[in-house]
């Protein structure tokens, strides 16, 4: 079993969980739909395409490496000219945020969508069509490993700026994964499984998922604490 790391960064991300038209929040972290929807598009599948419902075969883990602050857009939708009928909208964004992604499958499957991310069919986004990542996305391919043991070893991705800011040798960072990856206490139920995409009749599948920290090496700190009276 093969598995593909992902960095997800960009000046705005959005996850979107159950929302009204009016009020559109995000999800802390990217929905596993929302990742097999970004593969799907590089994939070039459409979204009545029934190939997308293989992908939740895909196992897959998300670490936090940076979390987003929310900001909230303002938006006056007017749905009917003629009668000047308007409505109001909010939607919720991720600033700044940094994720590490990762999925495991087929060996081949893996390297197919590796490959597709890099030449995609259609334009990338993360989690909504105006948030384009930013820059080409790095990725990565281990041999043998399951997310879980991967993530846990994988270097910190924060931006420098950000590692500075955390004064200690290591970084806490939440790591959410498929539940049967890990023994925790702590799992919950999330509707993020696709069960079509199809804008006629979009919706999703529940879940189970696990939430555990992972301890990574902050080589940004650099401890200046000292005893100026220790060598007298």
């Amino acid at each position: 079993m093969r598995t593909l790391t992902i960095k997800l960064a960009a000046p705005l991300q959005s996850y979107g969980n159950e929302a009204t038209f009016s009020r559109r929040t995000s999800y802390h972290y990217p929905s596993k739909s929302a990742v097999l929807g970004m593969i799907a598009a590089a994939l070039g599948y459409r979204r009545d395409d029934p190939r997308i419902l293989q992908l939740n075969r895909l196992i897959i883990a998300v670490r936090i490496d940076q979390p987003g602050r929310i900001l909230t857009d303002f938006q006056t939708i007017q749905y009917d000219q003629k009668h000047n009928k308007r409505s109001l909208s909010y939607k919720d964004y991720l600033q700044d945020a940094v994720f590490i992604t990762a999925i495991s499958g087929d060996d081949q499957q893996i390297m197919t969508i590796e490959n597709a991310l890099h030449h995609p069919k259609f334009q990338l986004f993360l989690g909504r069509r105006v948030n384009v990542p930013a820059g080409p996305l790095h990725t990565q391919v281990f041999e043998n490993s399951d997310p879980v043991s991967v993530l846990k070893t994988y270097p910190w991705q924060a931006a420098k700026w950000y590692q500075r800011r955390v004064h200690q040798d290591y970084y806490s960072a939440e790591l959410i994964t498929d539940a049967n990856l890990v023994k925790s206490h702590f799992t919950s139920f999330v509707k993020d499984n696709i069960g079509s995409f199809d804008e006629n009749h979009r919706w999703h599948v529940y879940r189970s998922v696990a939430s555990i920290r992972v301890k990574l090496l902050n080589k940004s700190y650099q401890n200046t604490e000292h005893d100026i009276m220790a060598n007298i």
